[in-house]
């Protein structure tokens, strides 16, 4: 098959990341990350959840508007002693990207733990019970969105509201895109689990039509335990990525990296690119 677009495959020289034997007992979190509700109740599934924000850099002494991007599993976006996993570091990159591109606000929303793959899965599963993933696309687009657009300064329209996350919230992001594509204008697609959901290319047959956002489609080739995953994720991807450029006017790019593997030291090293694209270009 033909592509019409490019796919641009970089290959970067792997770093040296140290394991850490134990989690940092300080907060890493920057000044300007703050938790605005330890149980944000979510009606659409009955349970509460912890919500975290970041202002940008003189927010309280100024009047400007900010876009909004909202970023799932919030426990590993700013905080290395809330993480489970590592963190991203958004804050320390937006903290310097801000002084030479576009502002943005952060919304991080801690994940379910135990329910954390429901929620993050639109559909039914054999082995995983009931997905939850409509509901909570509702509630991002439909109760949490109104509150933060309600209680901060923001650019309400769907070109100043994005997603990001990253394996189920790669996959639920997309996913909230399809389903709310006049709320969300954009979306990170970081090592998405397409494999758990096969159904997400009926949404994009049928809702696909109706997205024009900027989508950016990111895999590692170390993602997997052995070369057959690393092949899949990245196969998945693309195959994802030909569906909606078939049907969608979406600005869209799918950015492999050789090195990038299935952890938050890859996400967070692909972040401030994956940013600079979405708010500049």
């Amino acid at each position: 098959m033909i592509r019409l677009f490019f796919i641009f495959i970089i290959l970067l020289v792997s770093e040296f990341i140290p394991a850490q034997n134990t989690a940092p007992k300080k907060s890493t979190a920057s000044e300007n990350v703050s938790i605005i509700d330890t149980a944000f109740y979510i009606p659409q599934l009955q349970r509460s959840r912890r919500i975290w924000i970041y202002l940008p850099e003189g927010y309280e002494t100024s009047k400007k508007k900010f876009p909004v991007l909202y970023m799932h599993d919030g426990q590993n976006v700013f905080d290395a002693v809330t993480s489970f996993a590592g963190e991203w570091g958004v804050d320390e990159a937006l903290d310097t990207l801000g002084l030479k591109t576009k502002e943005c606000i952060v919304v991080g929303i801690d994940n379910g733990a135990a329910k954390r793959i429901n929620e993050y899965l639109p559909y039914n599963h054999e082995r995983f019970g009931k997905g939850e993933g409509n509901e909570y696309a509702t509630f991002l687009a439909k109760t949490l969105k109104p509150f933060i657009d309600k209680k901060y300064r923001t650019l309400k329209s769907k070109q100043n509201t994005f997603l990001a996350g990253s394996s189920m919230g790669g996959l639920i992001s997309l996913y909230a895109l399809l389903k709310y594509p006049k709320v969300f204008g954009g979306a990170g697609v970081f090592s998405p689990s397409f494999w758990m959901a096969p159904s997400i290319y009926n949404d994009i047959r049928n809702k696909g039509k109706k997205v024009k956002s900027k989508i950016y489609f990111y895999a590692g080739m170390e993602e997997g335990r052995n070369e057959k995953d690393n092949q899949q994720m990245v196969t998945d991807m693309l195959k994802v990525f030909d569906a909606m450029h078939a049907v969608s006017k979406s600005k869209m790019t799918a950015i492999i990296r050789a090195e990038g593997r299935h952890n938050e030291a890859s996400w967070r090293k692909e972040f401030p690119w994956f940013y600079e694209w979405l708010i500049t270009k």
